[in-house]
């Protein structure tokens, strides 16, 4: 199993479904993936921790670049 595969996947994902909270400025995403794989793009500093009770994560910058970047190779023409 290749994680790095897995984790490009699962941050094309995470962007698929983020959303700019108005208020703050941070981008977030719902956080309904495998916790191995989250915590792994926690510790890289591309999400939020996702050990809370809160129901979403949100991106570093670079998290949201590279989560573009991801969704553009993985899924666009």
């Amino acid at each position: 199993m290749n994680k790095d595969k897995i984790d490009e996947a699962v941050l094309a994902l995470l962007y698929l479904n983020h959303w700019l909270e108005k208020p703050t400025g941070v981008t977030n995403a719902w956080k309904s993936f495998d916790w191995d794989t989250m915590e792994r793009l926690h510790e890289r500093g591309l999400i939020s921790n996702p050990v809370t009770k809160s129901k979403v994560v949100a991106f570093s910058d670079e998290g949201l670049c590279k989560a573009k970047e991801a969704f553009a190779k993985l899924f666009e023409d």
